[in-house]
């Protein structure tokens, strides 16, 4: 056997991990990227099933607040790792063990969430600490081989791996500092990125990054499918009536598409030309997300109340539908599309946002939200996005 040949030089043969070209041609999302997201499907389908139930009893304070640092975990993990991925992606073997690791965590954490909105937070901490760690040990060979960015690497590393510490002393501290201590730490964990680019500014490849972000959104979406194909099985097994069930399935599915096609309508990856855009498009992107995931468990509920499983009354119910769609519109248009729009999409599309809030006004569930997407929607295939050099693009067919 050749020296070259041999298990420790197969194990040596790490690649530099060296920034990557933010113009890097035809640069998307690798298979591990897609695989690591398959976790994450999991996390975000037990946390919205978790609010489903809450809202559904009635919790609603409870459940909504829960889900925020619920979510606020997967978010924050998922976005570290695909900004971390966009600079600095290897793909070698110690880079795939690594996201493994990650992997492990978010497993570990969704399996946690149950016991986290019941307030028990022990085992959804420890998942999410693994996630990080893991991006400690990336960070950190990140400064070793980058001697240009090295002091902003260790800062990451450095100020993730301080949090982490925090996070597991929030297991031992009275009960009654544990929510003020949240609060501090969410905000200790946003603010790390933006300490350390101060020290050096880490490449990102824009068409990558929201090629990322649009997938995820696919997942999330997904869910609130998920949500339509419930109430058909509810209508063909159940005794109750079946008009209101597929009413109610055929107007998510005509929700979930409209919003679909909102979201990628402008161009996105020239959302995100300078740093303080980019933190903008990924910080506000909590919110998207947050609300995607929560649409689900509203259509879920909604079903409830048309079988007769819900503490909530109607009105409450198809809040928990208009509310999440009215969030994200009006997160996507504040960091995607106000600036690619002509004065008649920005006065619309944040207009429909809100009026959605009126579906608990009329009789029918989500036909209100519905149509308003519907009308949105038109405009936006009529009105095609402007880009950089300020000419508008043809309308969309």
């Amino acid at each position: 056997m050749s020296a070259s040949s041999s298990p420790a030089a197969r194990l040596s043969r790490l690649v530099p991990m060296r920034p990557r070209d933010p113009r890097e041609a035809g640069r998307s999302a690798s298979p591990l990227e897609l695989f690591f997201d398959l976790v994450f499907v999991i996390a975000v389908s037990v946390a919205s099933v978790e609010l489903h139930h809450a809202l559904t009893e009635n919790h609603v304070l409870e459940g909504v607040v829960a889900y925020a640092a619920a979510f606020f975990a997967i978010w924050w993990a998922w976005m570290n790792f695909t900004w971390f991925a966009t600079s600095f992606d290897v793909d070698d073997w110690l880079y795939r063990v690594l996201t493994f690791v990650q992997m492990g965590g978010v497993l570990t954490f969704a399996v946690g969430l149950h016991d986290f909105y019941d307030g028990d937070y022990a085992l959804a901490i420890l998942g999410y600490v693994v996630m990080r760690v893991a991006m400690v040990a990336q960070w950190t060979r990140a400064g070793h081989g980058s001697p240009e960015l090295r002091s902003t690497a260790y800062t990451y590393a450095g100020g993730v791996a301080t949090v982490q510490v925090l996070w597991l002393s929030l297991l031992v501290v009275p009960e009654s500092v544990r929510p003020a201590l949240f609060v501090v730490l969410l905000l200790a964990e946003i603010s790390v990125p933006v300490v350390a680019e101060r020290r050096g500014t880490t490449p990102w490849h824009p068409h990558h990054i929201t090629e990322r972000y649009g997938l995820f959104t696919l997942i999330l979406l997904g869910e609130s499918l998920l949500g339509s194909s419930n109430a058909i099985i509810e209508a063909l097994e159940g005794d109750a009536d079946l008009v209101p069930l597929i009413a109610i399935a055929n107007l998510a599915l005509v929700v979930t598409c409209s919003l679909w096609w909102i979201y990628f309508w402008p161009p996105h990856h020239e959302a995100i030309g300078s740093f303080g855009q980019s933190l903008r498009y990924g910080y506000v992107h909590y919110f998207v997300f947050a609300a995607a995931g929560a649409l689900s468990a509203g259509i879920e509920v909604e079903i409830d109340v048309l079988t007769d499983h819900s503490k909530l009354s109607a009105v409450a119910a198809t809040f928990t539908v208009s509310v999440p769609i009215a969030i994200f519109v009006l997160g996507i248009w504040w960091i995607a599309i106000r600036d690619h729009a002509d004065r008649v999409v920005n006065v619309v599309v944040p207009s429909g946002a809100l009026l959605v809030l009126l579906d608990p006004l009329i009789p029918v569930p989500v036909a209100l939200t519905a149509l308003i997407l519907v009308v949105v929607v038109a405009v936006l295939v009529r009105r095609g996005p402007v880009t950089r050099s300020g000419q508008q693009e043809h309308a969309q067919g």
